[in-house]
């Protein structure tokens, strides 16, 4: 231990300092008007600061600022306070700074060389920008640090994960947005369907709707995998828009596995969660009043092509969505989807029993047969829900027969098709005309006399 005495810290000693620059006016006995002459006399002497090399002056109000600390708070109001920012990183920005927290809080494994090194790698980070000590303690005090994020070992965790490769799983699910403004004051509900792809955080697909139905899920499939291809998995929640037969049929014809998370945990759709908090404080809580899904389609694809594709993602280390899936979907070598190959994923069938009048009801729509053989028998109906407009057509005997909707009105003044007599139908039978052309001794039809 040494002998003689030091200041605890740079603060004290800063104070001891500043005490024994104004020492000489401060027991001095001043009258009226004396301070401001003795204050400028000190200000213009050179001082030694206390840890730096140089000799400075200060400014006659700085050292009357110090006169009257010490006079009302003695040593302790001379010590210089702690900055605000201390231990921020002045010389990060906002969105630096906000990035840094979102990546460790997205990776609380992640060490601050690794997460450091990779920003700078990235051009996220300027080099020599922030040291490592700094931001150790802005993540200390966000209680972001690795030791207070340590978990013991009988709590039950839930681990982040993710799959390898971009394409591999996707996420699917509908958000409910603002109202939309009806001719007449009427309230059409908007829902918001979208498709996030897991590995890079990338929307492959995104459509506004007034409904939530299966059908919306599976146009929205389509128009997806259209663009990137199918995705080895999709991953889903349990309600009726993605627990229905059409859509476990239409993926397990084109071999992609469906996986619903449990019941009642909406943390096993973080992902998801997330992706729909980062479009409503971006997009949805800002829209102004609107009467048309095209207006709100618009704003979506604009946010997603200028914003949130391009915006550096905590979960990717700083990188962005679109960088990340088009870097990814280079190297994986997908299955090409062709267009047959979605009809026939979207063909369904089933039994009908055709009415004596050729019609048959399918899905509440009346459809009529131009084939008569097949009246009052069972046949097949198919149809393609790939095109709504694609009219459904019968199977039968090996034979694809056309439908086509009901038309009273056109059917009443439809002629009827003159078909001549053949076989059977075409000898004559006519008892009565015998008997008169045998008393008139005329010929019979086939030119003899009867």
């Amino acid at each position: 231990m040494p002998d003689t005495l030091q200041p605890k810290d740079h603060a004290e000693a800063v104070a001891l300092f500043r005490a024994q620059v104004i020492g000489p006016i401060v027991c001095a006995q001043l009258k009226r008007g004396q301070l401001r002459k003795a204050l400028k006399q000190l200000s213009r002497q050179l001082y030694q600061v206390p840890g730096r090399e140089v000799r400075r002056q200060y400014h006659w109000q700085t050292l009357e600022s110090w006169y009257y600390n010490y006079k009302n708070g003695g040593l302790q109001a001379l010590k210089p306070s702690a900055r605000s920012d201390r231990g921020h990183g002045r010389a990060l920005s906002r969105e630096q700074r906000e990035l840094l927290l979102a990546i460790r809080r997205e990776h609380p494994d992640a060490s601050v060389p690794l997460i450091m090194r990779t920003l700078i790698a990235d051009g996220r980070l300027q080099q020599d920008l922030v040291a490592e000590s700094t931001l150790r303690r802005l993540y200390r005090e966000h209680h972001l640090d690795r030791k207070t994020l340590a978990v013991t070992g009988g709590e039950h965790v839930r681990l982040r994960w993710q799959v390898e490769h971009p394409g591999q799983l996707w996420h699917a699910d509908v958000c409910h947005g603002p109202s939309l403004e009806a001719a007449g004051g009427k309230l059409l509900p908007l829902r918001i369907h979208a498709i996030v792809d897991d590995a890079s955080r990338y929307v492959v697909a995104i459509e506004a709707c007034h409904t939530e139905r299966e059908m919306e899920m599976l146009k929205l499939c389509v128009k997806a995998m259209r663009v990137h291809g199918a995705p080895d998995a999709m991953y889903l929640d349990n309600g009726a828009t993605y627990s229905g037969q059409t859509l476990k049929v239409f993926c397990g014809r084109l071999g992609i596995r469906l996986l619903h998370a449990k019941p009642y945990d909406p943390q096993a759709r973080g992902k998801m969660e997330r992706w729909w908090r980062t479009l409503r404080e971006g997009c949805l809580n800002h829209l102004p009043p609107m009467n048309s899904l095209h207006d709100v389609q618009v704003r979506l694809l604009s946010f997603l092509d200028r914003h949130y594709h391009l915006a550096p993602h905590a979960a990717l280390m700083g990188q962005c969505p679109a960088r990340v899936y088009d870097d990814g979907m280079r190297e994986r070598e997908a299955d090409a989807l062709t267009e047959q190959m979605l009809r026939e994923a979207l063909t369904v069938t089933t039994k009908r029993r055709i009415r004596a009048d050729n019609t048959v009801n399918i899905a509440g729509s009346e459809w009529q047969l131009e084939h008569g053989f097949v009246a009052r028998h069972s046949v097949t109906i198919g149809r393609c829900l790939l095109n709504s407009t694609e009219p459904p057509w019968v199977e039968h005997e090996g034979k694809k027969l056309p439908l086509h909707r009901v038309d009273p009105q056109k059917n009443a003044h439809r002629a009827r098709p003159h078909r001549p007599k053949r076989g059977v139908d075409a000898v004559s039978f006519d008892p009565a005309g015998v008997l008169l052309r045998k008393n008139l001794g005329l010929k019979n039809t086939e030119g003899q006399k009867v």
